[in-house]
């Protein structure tokens, strides 16, 4: 035993001399053995909120969600001079700082210790990383008449009008989806001055900044700090009207500093992994991360391009295990298109987020926007929004100015993707990416400089509406029944429109008004076919959002084949025991006076419809959801006189 210690202390001692200015370490652990955290009650790791995401969209708690194992913390904080910085339960791994050889060696010799790795100094390196973020012109306060909105707009978006229009933002805002109930992570540098901002009034006010953490510094305060996050968060946050609006101004937000400006090592991927697993155990809905790496100030570290595989770096791993926990992960894809590397920067290359590059307010690249696609050849970035001239909050003032970079179109799509998913929570995560995705301007033709191209977010909310609707048509008796699920609600109309050959357009036969919520409602129609001419009839689901935006739902094809005279006279009833509705289709052969009551048990009538019927068939509806437990009978009258009843059980 004493061998093997000093066998590795001899080792150890040649990696401090070799890297002697690395005193920050990953040690990656085996396993959670002796957790004292069970599968099987989820609540003493998670919140509520994180439990409900979950259980939502069928994701499994699994071993990666289990705390690091307690007893392995406390063998490596007394190993020696050993300071632990903090631990992700993800990547099952601790970052420790630490000049003592020796304590080292006796980490590494642990039986739960896979290995460690120098990842950083102490202290800030000489070497600083170059263009680690497009600076943004101090004090440029805008100056003349901002653009204007429409009128019928919620927000007057001043100088941010054309970041929100490029997407057709105003469209998702306009119908009350501007981020109320959701809940954003922003993960960044710093939030300089965001307390006492102008920009940020709104939201302090009605307390949307629900917690923030340093984990460079392992403290509370965010406030004192680079300015970069703030901006970031200014263009999602930001409720100035006339001046500045941000993407999703109701959401909630939580703002984490992961980024230690004066450096670059990888313990900032390290931070950025502990943030986000802080922020998916309350239970958070989408992150914006306007962060990347791909050199550092040791380049022993420095990353390949072969290194942007969306499985290699720290940072990636833990951007997809996010992702796996049902976050929508939005990330900028960097700012080296003008440089040597020219290629995205990581987590932008990870499977399943979403990387967003930089254009400016009239759809033009911006140089800078870094290449893609990722080493591996997936697309990316996967789509682009307005990172050129983007308006962002001053430092000093709080009032908009122009700022560059990857890191502003990040949140500015960060933002809108938050309201379009607040819209559709029935949905997960990536089927918000992939309505995003294919509404975007080059998603027939993407390249590998905004992939996919500018999401529009009303062709996206169309595409949504497409995969939620479900529809049931059938013939019975030349008569038509349609049922449909559809989300509806203010300010969205339904129709129901019929095409046969003989038809040049469309013809409308049902239109529904919509009211409440923005909800999955059932619709039904029918449609009489005894005077139309046996052949194809197309019926087409339209649906018309705000009197100014129509879009086709689905459109169904019938055969009619059917002749459309009854050659006797029936009567057809069913559901029966009853459930919502009773229906009876009345087949008549001659023009006949129909009555149609309905008894309780008591003899009483509870209800009753009169109508001349032409010769054919048609469909009577009978409300029954609100009726008691019981017995009830039906009764059908052809001109006055009784031909049938029949007994219902409810």
């Amino acid at each position: 035993m004493k061998k093997i210690i000093v066998f590795f202390l001899i080792c150890f001692l040649m990696q401090q001399q070799a890297n002697a200015q690395l005193t920050r370490y990953i040690i990656k652990l085996k396993d959670k053995a002796f957790s004292g955290y069970s599968l099987a009650n989820p609540q003493l790791f998670l919140t509520s909120r994180a439990i409900q995401r979950r259980e939502k969209y069928g994701i499994p708690v699994d071993s990666t969600d289990l705390p690091v194992t307690e007893r392995y913390l406390d063998s490596i904080r007394m190993a020696g001079a050993v300071t632990i910085l903090n631990y992700s339960k993800w990547l099952n791994q601790v970052a420790i700082k630490t000049t003592d050889a020796a304590a080292l060696a006796k980490i590494n010799a642990f039986p739960f210790v896979a290995g460690s790795t120098a990842i950083a100094s102490f202290t800030n390196g000489a070497i600083q990383p170059v263009n680690k973020y497009l600076e943004i012109p101090e004090n440029q306060v805008l100056t003349g008449d901002a653009p204007e909105s429409s009128l019928t707009d919620q927000y007057d978006y001043g100088f941010s009008h054309g970041q929100v229009a490029i997407h057709n933002g105003q469209f998702l805002h306009n119908l009350g989806f501007m981020g109320q109930g959701m809940q954003i992570a922003v993960l960044d540098a710093g939030f300089y001055h965001y307390q006492n901002l102008p920009t940020f009034d709104s939201i302090r006010i009605n307390n949307q900044i629900l917690g923030t953490w340093d984990f460079v510094k392992n403290e509370e305060s965010v406030n004192e700090d680079h300015q970069h996050g703030m901006q970031c968060l200014s263009t999602i946050a930001a409720n100035m009207p006339g001046m500045f609006v941000g993407t999703a101004p109701k959401a909630s937000f939580y703002l984490y500093r992961t980024e230690d400006a004066n450096s670059e090592y990888p313990i900032e991927e390290q931070n950025w992994a502990v943030g986000a697993e802080r922020a998916d155990s309350l239970g958070v809905d989408v992150y914006s991360v306007s962060l990347g790496y791909t050199t550092f100030d040791d380049p022993a570290l420095n990353y390949t391009y072969n290194n942007m595989d969306g499985n290699t770096t720290m940072i990636a791993k833990a951007a997809d295990l996010a992702a796996k926990k049902g976050i929508l992960v939005v990330v900028a894809a960097g700012n080296e298109g003008t440089s040597s590397w020219h290629y995205l920067s990581t987590p932008s290359d990870a499977d399943s987020v979403l990387a967003v590059g930089a254009v400016d307010s009239l759809g033009n690249i911006a140089g800078f926007s870094s290449y893609g696609p990722s080493s591996d050849n997936r697309i990316k970035p996967n789509v682009a929004s307005v990172g050129l001239m983007t308006a962002v909050a001053n430092t000093s003032t709080g009032m908009p100015v122009f700022g560059s970079g990857t890191s502003f179109a990040c949140p500015n799509m960060a933002g809108l993707s938050t309201c379009l998913w607040q819209a559709f929570p029935e949905v997960n995560n990536m089927s918000i990416i992939d309505a995003l995705q294919q509404s975007a301007s080059r998603f027939s033709n993407p390249d590998n400089r905004v992939g996919y191209g500018i999401p529009d977010v009303k062709k996206a909310f169309a595409l949504l509406v497409k995969k939620l609707f479900q529809a049931q048509l059938q013939e019975i008796d030349c008569i038509v029944t349609g049922e449909l699920q559809i989300k509806t609600g203010n300010s969205i109309n339904v129709a129901i429109e019929r095409k046969i050959n003989s038809d040049p357009e469309y013809q409308l036969i049902k239109s529904f008004t919509g009211s409440g919520n923005f909800a999955t409602q059932s619709l039904s129609f029918t449609d009489d076919l005894s005077q139309v001419p046996n052949g194809n009839i197309y019926y087409r689901i339209k649906m018309q959002v705000q009197g100014d935006t129509s879009f086709i739902i689905d459109s169904i094809l019938i055969a009619h084949t059917q002749s459309c005279l009854p050659l006797a006279n029936s009567v057809k009833m069913g559901p029966n025991p009853l459930q919502d509705q009773l229906q009876v289709i009345i087949s008549r052969t001659a023009n006949t006076s129909v009555t149609l009551v309905l008894f309780n048990a008591l003899g009483q009538k509870i209800w009753h419809v009169q109508n001349n019927q032409l010769p054919g068939s048609q469909i009577y509806k009978i409300p029954t959801n609100q009726l008691a437990k019981g017995v009830y009978s039906i009764a059908f009258y052809a001109n006055g006189k009784r031909e049938w009843i029949q007994k219902l059980i409810k």
